[in-house]
């Protein structure tokens, strides 16, 4: 059985850092591309950052890019978000999905459609 557990959202003030971690099992890790996606409250889900098992490549949303930074322990089948310099609307509930790394364009442009799995997700909240 696949599973994805996200874990390390909470509350932190506007220029703090949070570091999200996906545990993951149940599937071949390697084989699969793993994205973060975030939902704030009346807000479509969009993709923030993905990161390539086909080719190693790294995608990051623009709104994002420069303060997030995504990362993966082979070791422990775990990707984590690392998210600094937050801003209010940073604020949503993230979530950790996979997809196979053979059918990966979708993650690697930010789309949350088209992923196979997903975790119930962490809520990070940027408020002073």
């Amino acid at each position: 059985e696949v599973q994805l557990v996200e874990s390390g959202g909470g509350l932190v003030q506007p220029g703090g850092s949070l570091r999200l971690s996906c545990a993951t099992s149940g599937f071949t890790f390697d084989d699969y591309s793993i994205g973060w996606f975030r939902q704030a409250p009346g807000k479509e889900r969009e993709g923030v950052s993905c990161i390539s098992r086909s080719d190693g490549s790294t995608y990051y949303s623009d709104a994002v890019k420069g303060r997030f930074t995504i990362s993966s322990d082979n070791a422990k089948n775990t990707v984590s978000l690392q998210m600094n310099s937050l801003k209010p609307e940073d604020t949503a509930n993230y979530y950790c999905a996979i997809v196979p790394k053979t059918s990966d364009l979708g993650c690697v442009q930010g789309h949350y459609y088209g992923m196979d799995y997903w975790g119930e997700g962490t809520l990070v909240t940027v408020s002073s």
